[in-house]
């Protein structure tokens, strides 16, 4: 409320006087002006009089009238400060609403937009939106301010932006940041190669986030909605960001045939909801309907199917896929026959550790094969076999070696350009040892060198690697620098990390770190990109605020958790009074108090240098409830009617009557001429049909209905729960109860729960009351996923067990070949005993004597060598000596001394002739001439 002289005046320039004692002469333009008014620097026409200079000079008064006029302007002037304290209070408390209605507005809009989305699913599944949890978390980031983050630039994804979700992962980026990161990464990738390899495969650009491949020409270059309908969809603020408001019609994945019945959406589609009639795995019973997405079930009856024995049937209970091996033990031979013992049925050939040894048809050998069925077959050294360098054939008894040829060998060398210079000869060739001219790996430097011999200079490569930043320093390198493995270490656009990566050109990958944002409890969290956390707003938690409260009353009023101070509490106050009644009030132990004498401001402009308002407790009020009994006495009576005479206690007591309030809370004596239903302003308190609340309506109409004699029960008129049940799940169930707050049992826990298999490998869905009721060992058989175990034992073999828990079985039953030191004999056993050494093979009487005809062998072998190199020896001596003999000859030559003839001696036949013939031609012309 605003205060009388604002009402008045209005406080705009305007002096007005209630009485003619202050009238006074203004010097300055002969204007009248009032009463000073404490304020007038708000107003137009007071802030320039003061300001300019005029002076009010008083024509008439005395010195009363003074103290009126001053007694007047501090009364307004409390006025004033009472007025602008009570503006200012207003003005928070209609900020703070309006900000709430604000938030209570978009949740409401927020809820009818998902509601729109999510209709033609829950239409299918007669309201079931169990599995929309996951689609529903992405449309709620969506909405959310901040939720949504480019992981390119780290900044937020808004409504009018053009942007690209990513189909293996569905994280969003802004259209411009991952057209810049596909071009880069293209580039990054293509920069390494040739001219030649350039252009000749396409290289894919991987996202940000999963790393999905995309190839060149899925990089994106227009702005299209979620289901890719739509190119360039408009904004509507009634629809979910960046959607084009159509159907989906994505194939779901896996693909079942049907399309998605949500409007378009960001993230996953939901399992597919449709209903279809299928029979079980084994077809015994009858096609029941079930739903698409988990259309795939057993009738728990015995599969009876054959099993790959052919002897028996599968007793498991109907199950996808092949049937597994026969479990059942029986006798079988082994395939030679010559044993007997008991094995699995699903395994009938078998192979004993005996030997075969029956003779050979030459009739010199014997069999080595291990047990084995049909005929032994030929002997291995019988018929045509060709000589160690394999260019003559000899047709020769199997008792008898192959002998050398005695021709060069011939055979490439491991060099590969020249070929062994030795005759026919067993075992390896030597390496190669004649000398040529090589050239170091980096080219820049030749020398010679055995063949055999690899050659590497020790210049360092001054090259820089694929980094741009680091040299290769790599000892004669080929020009092909490998990748630098040096780490990056730059500090990633979060500002919190380095880059782990090698080193690299290009801009870093975002950092793959997430940060909790959490509430004032702590039990709302929303994971944001790292770097985000500092402008990322806190979520709005759901839970109550679960402080201690701050006054006398033992618990506080439900609110939701939030940060800052707690509101007032506006519970009745209930204490005690010196009557013996409880206080009715509200609760005033943090009343706001106005703080006075501290500061007087020259003037309302001036703001208050301390809080106007201090938090303190008040006093309770004084009691107000009216005496119930006629026979009090004076002396008798409460305190808060003590100030009563007895003529006037009987005249207020009897006309009062007695009335019960509305909800039957109390009985207050009310005057007659008022006296009806009235309301104690209670909260009704009675109990809720779903026992687990009470009505928080305010004392109203009460109907007894049967059975409600007590009136504890709620009636018709009280309000109905809205809370969600808050009773508590069974031990590791993370999911809520699915109805409204009720008084039985909740129902059994239904939604599926995705988990990791023993294997790591297959994610399992099962039902949560399925794990939540199951002990140790049924949870250990529902995360099997009943394929074989892919580990690998410490002896190389693969686990033959199915998908368990724990270590593996170190028993490996695989078969190994061990043969003996000579490796002539071998056998095949299991491979768990190999390991531990409870078995070997030792060569026998025949290995023995083989051994020792090829010592003998390579005794001759190397006495003929030794001869060989002896003769080869002596032929080069004699080549030697030949040569030397004829270079003494050329030397004698060169020793004779040769006398140089001089340039006359030389050229003087020439010079001569033409000489003589030209005095001949002189003579004779003279001689004609004297004639």
């Amino acid at each position: 409320m605003e205060a009388a002289w604002r009402q008045a005046g209005r406080g705009r320039g305007r002096a007005r006087a209630s009485g003619q004692a202050g009238i006074g002469l203004c010097a300055g333009g002969g204007a009248s002006c009032g009463a000073a008014r404490p304020g007038s620097g708000r107003g137009r026409g007071g802030g320039r009089g003061a300001g300019g200079g005029t002076t009010c000079i008083p024509l008439t008064g005395s010195s009363s009238s003074l103290g009126a006029r001053e007694l007047s302007s501090q009364k307004k002037f409390d006025e004033i400060k009472k007025a602008n304290q009570a503006a200012a209070k207003k003005f928070v408390e209609d900020q703070f609403s309006s900000s709430s209605e604000e938030d209570e507005d978009s949740e409401g809009k927020h809820g009818k937009i998902l509601a729109k989305t999510f209709t033609t699913y829950t239409n299918q599944t007669d309201g079931d939106a169990s599995e929309l949890e996951r689609t529903r978390q992405y449309v709620n980031e969506a909405f959310q301010s901040g939720a949504l983050t480019c992981l390119i630039c780290i900044a937020s994804v808004k409504r009018n932006q053009a942007v690209w979700s990513c189909s293996g992962c569905f994280c969003i980026f802004h259209m411009p940041c991952i057209q810049k990161w596909a071009k880069d990464s293209l580039f990054l990738i293509s920069s390494p190669l040739t001219d030649d390899d350039f252009g000749k495969k396409d290289y894919p650009w991987p996202c940000p986030k999963c790393r999905f491949e995309y190839k060149r020409s899925e990089t994106p270059t227009r702005y299209y909605c979620y289901c890719g309908k739509v190119e360039d969809p408009e904004l509507d603020p009634w629809l979910v960001p960046h959607s084009c408001g159509q159907v989906c019609e994505r194939e779901f994945r896996p693909p079942c045939g049907h399309k998605c019945l949500l409007l378009c959406h960001p993230g996953p589609c939901p399992p597919c909801p449709k209903m279809v009639t299928i029979a079980c795995y084994c077809k015994k019973a009858k096609p029941v309907p079930r739903r698409c997405s988990t259309k795939e079930w057993s009738c728990q009856l015995p599969c009876g199917r054959k099993l790959p024995c052919g002897q028996h049937n599968c007793e498991n209970p109907c199950h996808p896929g092949d049937c597994q091996s026969c479990p059942r033990v029986s006798k079988q031979r082994c395939v030679c026959g010559r044993q007997i013992a008991e094995r699995l049925c699903a395994c009938p050939f078998w192979q004993c550790e005996q030997v075969c040894g029956r003779t050979l048809p030459c009739g010199n050998h014997t069999c080595e094969q291990v047990c084995h069925s049909g005929p032994c077959g030929e002997c291995p050294r019988s018929g045509k076999r060709p000589c160690p360098c394999e260019k003559s054939m000899f047709f020769l008894p199997c008792t008898e070696d192959v002998p050398t040829c005695g021709d060069s060998c011939d055979k490439v060398l491991e060099c590969g350009i020249h070929r062994c210079s030795q005759r026919c000869h067993r075992g390896p060739c030597e390496i190669c040892r004649q000398e040529v001219e090589k050239q170091c790996r980096c080219g820049k430097h030749t020398k010679r060198m055995p063949c055999h011999k690899p050659y590497l200079c020790e210049t360092k490569c001054t090259k820089i690697r694929d980094c741009q930043k680091h040299q290769c320093k790599r000892k004669c390198c080929s020009g092909n620098c490998p990748p630098c493995d040096q780490l990056c270490g730059r500090t990633l656009g979060c500002r919190n990390h380095k880059c782990p990566s090698v080193c690299h050109r290009g801009s870093c990958y975002p950092c793959p770190e997430t940060v909790d944002v959490l509430c004032n409890c702590g039990k709302t969290v929303l994971k944001v990109p790292c770097g985000r956390e500092r402008s990322t707003k806190p979520p709005k938690c759901k839970e109550l605020c679960s402080r201690p409260p701050t006054c006398h009353h033992p618990s506080q009023e439900k609110h939701s958790c939030h940060f800052g101070p707690c509101p007032a509490c506006r519970q009745s106050c209930q204490k005690v009074l010196k009557c013996g009644h409880l206080c009715p009030a509200s609760c005033h132990d943090e009343a706001l108090v106005k703080q006075t004498g501290l500061h007087q401001p020259a003037g309302p402009w001036e703001q208050p240098s301390e809080p106007a308002f201090i938090q303190t407790a008040l006093p309770c009020p004084p009691c107000q409830i009216p005496l119930l009994t006629k026979t009090l006495t004076l002396l008798q009576m409460p305190y808060c009617f003590k100030e009563y005479t007895c003529l006037q206690f009987s005249q207020f007591f009897y006309s009062l009557l007695c009335r019960e309030c509305l909800g039957q809370h109390e009985v207050s004596p009310l005057p007659c001429h008022s006296a009806g239903p009235y309301s104690c302003k209670r909260f009704c308190g009675r109990l809720l049909d779903c026992q687990n609340h009470t009505c928080m309506k305010e004392c109203h109409k009460f109907t007894t209905v049967n059975g409600n004699a007590d009136g504890q029960k709620a009636s018709p008129e009280c309000s109905h729960c809205e809370e969600a049940c808050t009773k508590p799940r069974p031990p590791g169930c993370p999911h809520s109860c699915i109805l409204p707050c009720h008084p039985d049992q909740c129902p059994p826990c239904v939604q599926m729960l995705k988990i990791k298999c023993h294997c790591k490998l297959t994610n399992l869905y099962i039902e949560c009351i399925k794990i939540t009721c199951a002990d140790l060992k049924e949870k250990d058989l529902l995360s099997s996923c009943k394929n074989q175990c892919p580990k690998e034992l410490p002896c190389g073999h693969r686990c033959k067990e199915i998908c368990h828990s724990g270590d593996c079985p170190q028993n490996c039953n695989q078969k190994v070949k061990l043969r003996c030191p000579c490796k002539r004999m071998k056998k095949e056993l299991q491979c768990s005993k190999v390991r531990e050494g409870q078995v070997s093979l030792e060569c026998d009487t025949l290995c023995k004597e083989m051994k020792r005809k090829a010592s003998e062998i390579k005794e001759a072998e190397a006495k003929a060598a030794i001869e060989e190199e002896k003769r080869r020896q002596q032929a080069e001596l004699e080549a030697f000596e030949n040569r030397l003999k004829g270079r003494r000859k050329n030397k004698r030559r060169k020793d004779d001394v040769e006398v140089e003839q001089s340039v006359w001696q030389k050229y003087k036949n020439f010079i001569m002739l033409p000489v003589c013939g030209v005095a001949v031609v002189m003579l004779a012309w003279l001689m004609a001439y004297n004639n």
